[in-house]
């Protein structure tokens, strides 16, 4: 696979070339389960997960969808939390308290293992979270705006895609009338972290005080902690009733795509993409992988002020 990597794409750099390698070998990998999925036909597959959310949401969500969809799904491991995103398995098992990031590139058991050129679609089926989360609870006078934000260790570097409280505070002002904005940017006692330490940005307090008619997920949260069963379950019913997201690189970028409308994405990548920053942007994933999530417009603003572009023409 390494050879033929190269040959196709000799001026690449060694350290790109990998993903789209291990991509071939992961798809050259499912020869060996062609007599389970096409003629057998049991339940038979267990799929178990521990690496970065967005490789899960992208790539493992979608691949036990479409095996339970062909009826060999046998069972899900995965995280804490999880359990919503699979509501399609019988059984799921919550197993690791920890996601390690290196997960993704040792794991050659589904068609696609990370960002490539190119990805397999024979066995990979969007999970319609949308059509099946959807509710009455979470409806307001005003259409939702979600801003999905994050404050975290980049590339074992300081912070680099994330909105800052000028640009919250610029967006906020704007569309406040229009729109009930909903603020999201999970805390760690919320989600299962990986190796990217989530640091504080101070926006919740400046929240509080100066733009009060904004509602953070976390309130949201404590009030109706009796009737969800996490804060992911939360997460999930809130975005079913949106439309209208702006969202940072990485996961919480990836999960506001699944939920159709219109999506803009803070994503700046960085100046070494070996490391693992930018690629969605190098392979223009989000141009021909993202849309695919749920049919939602991807908008990829390269800087603050493309942010505030796209709010004025499609929002």
């Amino acid at each position: 696979m390494s050879a033929i990597t190269f040959i196709q794409y000799p001026k690449m750099d060694k350290g790109i070339r990998y993903y789209i390698r291990d991509n071939y070998f992961s798809r050259l990998n499912q020869i060996r389960f062609f007599t389970d999925d096409y003629i057998v036909k049991k339940k038979y597959k267990e799929i178990n997960y521990s690496g970065e959310f967005q490789t899960e949401i992208c790539h493992i969500l979608p691949f036990a969808y479409w095996h339970h969809l062909n009826g060999t799904l046998a069972k899900t491991i995965s995280c804490k939390g999880t359990k919503e995103f699979y509501f399609f398995s019988e059984n799921h098992e919550e197993r690791y308290d920890f996601r390690n990031a290196r997960f993704a590139y040792e794991n050659f058991d589904t068609p696609n293992t990370t960002h490539s050129i190119s990805k397999s679609y024979q066995k990979w089926a969007p999970v319609p979270l949308k059509e099946h989360y959807k509710n009455d609870i979470f409806v307001f006078e005003k259409p939702i705006m979600v801003i999905a934000n994050k404050y975290n260790v980049e590339w074992d570097g300081p912070p680099l895609n994330f909105l800052s409280i000028e640009v919250l505070n610029e967006i906020i002002s704007k569309y406040k009338s229009k729109y009930q904005i909903i603020y999201n940017r999970p805390l760690p006692a919320h989600i299962v972290e990986d190796n990217s330490e989530i640091l504080d940005l101070g926006e919740h307090k400046w929240l509080n005080e100066f733009h009060p008619e904004v509602i953070l997920l976390d309130d949201l949260y404590r009030k109706h902690q009796a009737s969800v069963n996490n804060f992911n379950h939360l997460q999930l019913m809130v975005y079913a009733n949106c439309q209208r997201f702006v969202s940072v690189h990485g996961g919480t970028a990836t999960l506001a795509s699944y939920f159709g409308g219109v999506n803009i994405i803070l994503s700046k990548g960085n100046d070494n993409p070996a490391t693992g920053g930018g690629l969605e942007i190098m392979f223009n994933e989000f141009a021909n992988f993202f849309p695919l999530l749920s049919g939602a417009q991807i908008l990829h603003a390269k800087n603050d002020n493309d942010i505030i572009n796209f709010l004025s023409t499609h929002y």
